[in-house]
């Protein structure tokens, strides 16, 4: 990834993760690339975000997304910062955004719901079965076998539902 690319990673997360940890992750993120600079490493910024036309409509962008009439506030700020602003930006494409939501949310524990849903919403982007496997391989190997086993029963009881 560039290094953009895992900056735009970081800017979504704060919605599933929280402003602290997304800020945490743009700080460890600045330590890692002084370090490899330090080191001789030149990587690869990647382009910037194209703009957003700041007069669209942004709540009808989101309503084509993601529908909360429980608490209709919830609703608003999911259709117009999340899905209007956000997902709006070209950086990362829609499968890119639902991998690194589902490895967030695995990483966070106790949000299986969200966690099935953006499974579900990975395959209807056209990620496979498989490549969630592989996702969830890489969660055992990397976060841990906890978050890999509760990753691996979330995914299981999703495939038994298709």
């Amino acid at each position: 990834m560039t290094v953009n690319e895992v900056k735009e990673v970081l800017v979504q997360m704060y919605a599933y993760c929280g402003f602290p940890r997304s800020l945490n992750g743009i700080n460890t993120l600045i330590a890692v690339l002084d370090e490899r600079k330090a080191a001789g490493i030149v990587d690869e910024i990647g382009r910037d975000a194209t703009p957003v036309d700041p007069k669209r409509d942004r709540y009808a962008i989101g309503e084509k997304t993601q529908t909360y009439d429980f608490a209709p506030v919830i609703g608003v700020f999911l259709k117009e910062h999340l899905f209007g602003d956000i997902f709006e930006r070209d950086i990362l494409n829609r499968q890119e955004r639902e991998l690194a939501t589902v490895g967030a949310l695995a990483g966070i524990g106790n949000v299986n719901a969200q966690l099935t849903s953006h499974m579900r919403v990975s395959m209807n982007t056209g990620i496979s079965a498989e490549q969630l496997q592989e996702t969830v391989r890489l969660l055992d190997k990397k976060a841990g076998p906890a978050t890999g086993s509760n990753a691996q029963r979330v995914l299981d009881s999703l495939l038994l539902q298709k």
